[in-house]
């Protein structure tokens, strides 16, 4: 791994975008590491979360100069789709990362901006230290937010979202957690830490199985078009109760509370 740094925590996967003096840039490499980690966190029956923040006081500031730079000189060079894959590459990152059955988490400082507002947007809970700025300067750039407007839309609402992204706004992070884009503000990367670590308590207390059978469901609850579809999810999340409540989680869950001890999960 050269642009992400990787470090295995109890149950978490801590992930730390490691390009520090381009402000954590994503780079197709960078996507790719990402996407390889993923997998990896995935296959590991320990883990239940993955962490994803940023080095050197940063988040993310969006997508890499460099790599559009090389699109561009493709595309002089006959390669007409250059910028199509470069950037779809992009968005398969945000999918994958929106339908993990882990809780991803990220953690915010400094510049968050397109692509890094983008990975804010599919994480499950979303912690910001007080001087995180976000932004979607992209129309500035004349460019569209392609891949990550599904997902900021999703996350704070179509008018919100039109406001930001066609206005090319920043905004802070009270004004982020007040809009729901983050869920929490920490005063200090101290603070971020203890938040962070907090809220990996709270997860490790939360049955493994559970949680991705949670997670499945409330995606597919952001998807729903009609009452048929409604009713095809409540199959589908009876059909997940029944299994639980008859599996180890089910009823050690009901053991641990009738016993008034902590829950012993099995991996």
């Amino acid at each position: 791994m050269q642009t992400i740094i990787s470090e295995k925590r109890g149950i978490a996967q801590i992930v730390t975008l490691n390009r520090p003096e381009q402000r954590n840039a994503i780079s197709l490499q960078m996507v790719d590491e990402l996407l390889q980690q993923l997998a990896e966190a995935e296959r590991d029956p320990d883990l239940r979360a993955l962490v994803v923040r940023g080095a050197g006081g940063n988040f993310c500031a969006g997508g890499d100069i460099g790599d559009m730079l090389a699109a561009q000189q493709s595309a002089a060079d006959g390669g007409s789709d250059a910028f199509y894959r470069l950037n779809r590459r992009f968005g398969e990152l945000l999918e994958h990362f929106n339908r993990t059955p882990l809780v991803v988490i990220a953690a915010l400082e400094g510049a968050v901006m397109g692509g890094g507002v983008g990975l804010a947007c599919i994480a499950d809970i979303t912690i910001a230290e007080s001087n995180t700025t976000i932004s979607l300067p992209e129309t500035r750039l004349g460019l569209p937010p392609a891949q990550i407007a599904p997902f900021v839309v999703r996350r704070i609402g179509l008018a919100q979202a039109r406001r930001l992204a066609l206005s090319a706004a920043r905004i802070d992070a009270q004004l982020a957690l007040a809009l729901g884009l983050t869920h929490q503000v920490a005063e200090g990367t101290e603070a971020l830490d203890r938040a962070l670590e907090k809220q990996l308590q709270a997860i490790a207390g939360c049955a493994p199985n559970a949680l991705a059978a949670t997670k499945q469901l409330m995606l597919a609850s952001a998807n729903l078009r009609g009452d048929e579809d409604l009713g095809r999810l409540l199959d589908r999340g009876a059909e997940l109760f029944a299994a639980a409540v008859q599996g180890h989680e089910g009823r050690e869950g009901a053991r641990a509370f009738i016993e008034k001890r902590a829950p012993e999960w099995q991996y």
